[in-house]
């Protein structure tokens, strides 16, 4: 099974309201979407690059993964996001490679994606993202 694209590039941001400005004024990118996932306890703010995503995440509590991540690198990529088909069997053949998941079954992430990431430590420090959307989008 090969990966169709890259869907996002997933940015730890302490405030949206602080960040949002650079990439819209800025750097001129249209902000297409935002939500809230609580079972990430994330706000998240949707960037269109071409065929690309920037998702901005914000975290809502000290409890959120992000907000440990930049209490721990500071804000900056967090994850990049691979678009597949059939994600679990993806998720099945890098198991069967020796692929250390963080997620053994997807769950429902932002803009209602089927998502599951891989241990960094298995990707050579990289903290990737499967991402299986409705339709292929």
């Amino acid at each position: 099974m090969e990966v169709k694209k890259v869907d996002h590039i997933g940015i730890a941001v302490k405030s949206l309201d602080e960040a949002l400005p650079f990439y819209t004024d800025t750097l001129g990118l249209s902000c297409v979407g935002m939500e809230t996932v609580e079972s990430e306890r994330v706000r998240v703010a949707f960037l269109k690059v071409g065929d690309v995503k920037i998702e901005l995440l914000e975290p809502l509590s000290e409890h959120s993964p992000i907000a440990s991540f930049i209490e721990k690198r500071g804000e900056g990529i967090h994850h990049v996001a691979l678009g597949v088909d059939d994600i679990e069997l993806r998720i099945q053949e890098l198991k069967n490679n020796g692929v250390r998941m963080i997620h053994e079954q997807p769950k429902r992430g932002a803009g209602g994606a089927l998502i599951a990431f891989m241990h960094p430590k298995s990707a050579h420090g990289v903290l990737y993202e499967l991402c299986e959307r409705e339709g292929g989008q």
